[in-house]
């Protein structure tokens, strides 16, 4: 069991090392050559998990589509456009009002050429992308491709007029010397072959003049924020972490239900009178304990391998599903309510109690295990299900089996102890009528979450029949409920008399009725930073009096450096994206702070770069990365490539803090919506620019 232990935390720390400079779409591009005039071209795209590739012809105002480009079309015409192999998935995107349309996985794209005239055949140009998870987008970007009549199967005539002898059909592949497709980039911090002579040394990257008559702006300054520790340079990716905890809570939840907990003392007793002997008593109950954790771990597992975590993540933002889990969280809370009870067939326990009785040792304890997950289905089901939506909109690939491993080891607990020391259960509150209180509160949050699933189908369909101030209103009278009914004002069917109120049910209807009261300015239009994550967006709201939004002075990065060493202040560098979701999140619920507010506007010089503005530059910027020459052509590109040469970082949200020169105060801040965190980075970075001009 150790071994096994240690071999899953091995598998989960390995999964949250990740490179900031991330490629996790790779194409191969390849021709195919039937011997007839009409050839294909395919596009191959794969997309790790977790990531997916815009579709083709997406609205305008939308994110970068993916979109294919022939520069150079020589001897040959184009058929058509290119056509996936693949239906995409489409989902409503409540930042951009729109459907959107992405492909997870592999998808290729085809297109059909006619070859005119062989001798003279060549086709060069680039496919455009972009690619986002759930939690960051990243910029556009660009891979090329070349073909001439090498690599086609050439007509007798026309190897005379060319000279050329005929190539064989499978060696087809041709890919533009300035652009690996399928070569993955190097993690920041792991030192590459020794195939340039300058990286090997370390020396600094020549910047182009066509790029800038500032070269020390765009020096490259990895290693500085590397000496400040920098965690974001050096990212790795705790969302499997916050997975873990609350799949904890919600194990601890679900022993406060009248499913699970009168199981407790009647489970202990019954190992600790098995056997006289007390060890092999205390064993037997860890085993079962363990048996509880195994079960539910392989349940998360098949999850995803049956699903997978890009499918899961999908579902999780698919109208469709969203529906069918907002009825079956509202059939769950009238069960809680009492309207009736939700059981799994009898039949099914029956045979694994007859197991159980039969068997003996381990296999006998694992039927027992079992009995005790298909009983306690009714309280622990929903709990579950929202565990796993959850899960899966992390995208976290292992994401639904360490959910189910936090919510396993916090029910697993209280079995093991209380049989390891069996004087305990004497103090443990007997059931009754508060188990069926906590039953009926599980169920007014049940309700309100539901409201959560239902609000993305609202959003998907156009229906605006939940737009904000509705969801909020109707949060508020649930609460209002939720605390009348901890004061005894409103009884159940199957509630006890109350013939006092206790001081935790006292504590619990005033935190109701507060949050209650809290989500109240929201109707005018209030941010509502606590519940931001689960209510419509803003621009669904019809009466919005809030208006606290922070712009930045320059969308330049040289105009604003020179304006910040006019003025002496320190720079904050934002980069961003028009199609960057958490971007618009840090926007809504961190600069709209008063004092983050307060420090942009007055202590620094705040410039946001659009790393996907299509804008095409005044000439193309040739530039020279890994090893490979490039092109940059929209001012977007030119962003991008500052954020990636000199910041060693292309995941956005991402601010950095500068002085004059263009030298980091400090380490980068990525994606956090926590607001003190944010201060004391700004504040961070405007103490050491003061300590520098005083050392000048």
């Amino acid at each position: 069991m150790k071994k096994l232990f240690s071999t899953l935390m091995l598998v989960l720390v390995a999964l949250t090392v990740q490179a900031q400079i991330l490629q996790p779409v790779k194409w191969k591009i390849q021709l195919n050559d039937s011997g007839s005039a009409e050839k294909e071209i395919v596009f191959t795209a794969t997309a790790d998990k977790g990531w997916h590739l815009y579709d083709q012809d997406l609205p305008e105002g939308g994110p970068v589509s993916t979109s294919f480009t022939f520069e150079t079309l020589k001897g040959a015409e184009l058929i058509g456009k290119p056509t996936p192999s693949v239906k995409p998935t489409t989902v409503y995107d409540e930042l951009f009002a729109m459907n959107l349309r992405w492909y997870p996985g592999t998808v290729s794209f085809t297109q059909k050429i006619k070859v005119t005239d062989p001798a003279k055949f060549k086709a060069e140009g680039e496919v455009e992308f972009m690619a986002c998870n759930d939690e960051t987008c990243l910029p556009p970007d660009r891979v090329g491709f070349s073909f001439d009549k090498k690599n086609i199967k050439m007509t007798a005539a026309a190897e005379t007029v060319a000279e050329t002898p005929e190539v064989d059909q499978n060696d087809v592949t041709a890919v533009q010397p300035d652009t690996e497709i399928i070569e993955e980039l190097p993690s920041p911090g792991i030192p590459e072959p020794d195939t340039n002579k300058d990286k090997a040394e370390n020396k600094p990257v020549r910047v182009s003049n066509e790029l800038t008559d500032n070269t020390a702006l765009w020096t490259p300054v990895i290693d500085q924020l590397k000496a400040f520790g920098d965690t974001t340079v050096s990212a790795t990716d705790t969302s499997w972490l916050f997975i873990f905890f609350a799949g904890f809570l919600g194990g601890l939840i679900a022993l406060l239900t009248p499913c699970v907990w009168p199981m407790i003392p009647m489970t202990v007793s019954f190992f600790l009178k098995r056997t006289k002997d007390r060890k092999k008593a205390i064993r037997d109950a860890v085993t079962y304990g363990l048996s509880i954790i195994v079960i539910y771990l392989v349940m998360g597992l098949l999850i995803t391998g049956i699903f997978g975590a890009s499918a899961l993540n999908d579902l999780s933002t698919n109208a469709i599903f969203n529906i069918i889990f907002f009825l079956l969280l509202v059939v769950f809370a009238i069960s809680f309510f009492g309207a009736f009870e939700m059981v799994l067939p009898s039949s099914w326990t029956n045979k694994l109690d007859t197991k159980a009785d039969s068997t003996t040792g381990i296999i006998s304890i694992f039927f027992m295990s079992f009995t005790l997950v298909l009983v306690s289905f009714s309280c622990t089901g929903p709990i579950i299900g929202t565990l796993l939506v959850q899960a899966a909109s992390m995208g976290t690939a292992v994401g639904p089996a360490i959910g189910m491993f936090g919510f396993a080891l916090a029910l697993s607990i209280p079995f093991s102890l209380f049989a390891i020391f069996p004087n305990m259960l004497q103090s443990m509150p007997k059931s009754g009528g508060w188990l069926n209180s906590v039953k009926v509160v599980l169920g007014f949050l049940e309700l309100a979450l539901a409201l959560k699933f239902l609000s993305v189908a609202d959003l998907a369909y156009g229906w605006r029949l939940l737009d904000r101030e509705v969801f909020i209103v109707l949060w508020i009278v649930i609460f209002i409920m939720l605390g009348v009914y901890l004061l005894g004002k409103i009884k159940f069917s199957h509630d006890s008399d109350l013939p006092y109120v206790s001081v935790p049910r006292l504590f619990m209807a005033i935190i109701s009725f507060s949050f209650a009261v809290y989500m109240v300015p929201g109707l005018w239009g209030a941010p509502l930073k606590a519940i931001s994550a689960f209510a419509p967006p803003l621009y669904t709201q019809d009466f919005n009096l809030y208006n606290s939004e922070v712009h930045a002075a320059f969308d330049d990065y040289e105009t604003g450096m020179a304006y910040a060493k006019k003025v002496n202040k320190p720079v904050m560098i934002d980069f961003s994206g028009f199609g960057c979701v958490n971007c618009r999140k840090m926007e809504a619920s961190v600069w709209t702070d008063p004092k983050v507010k307060q420090i942009l506007e007055n202590d620094y010089v705040l410039i946001t770069l659009m790393v996907d503005d299509k804008t095409k530059l005044p000439q193309p910027i040739t530039i020279e990365e890994h090893g490979k020459t490039r092109k940059l052509k929209t001012i977007g590109d030119k962003w991008s490539y500052l954020q990636r040469s000199k910041f060693g970082a292309n995941a956005q949200p991402f601010y950095i803090l500068l002085n004059d020169e263009g030298e980091p105060l400090g380490p980068s801040y990525a994606f956090n919506e926590s607001v003190p965190d944010y201060i004391k980075f700004l504040e961070n970075g405007l103490k050491v620019f003061k300590q520098q001009e005083k050392n000048k």
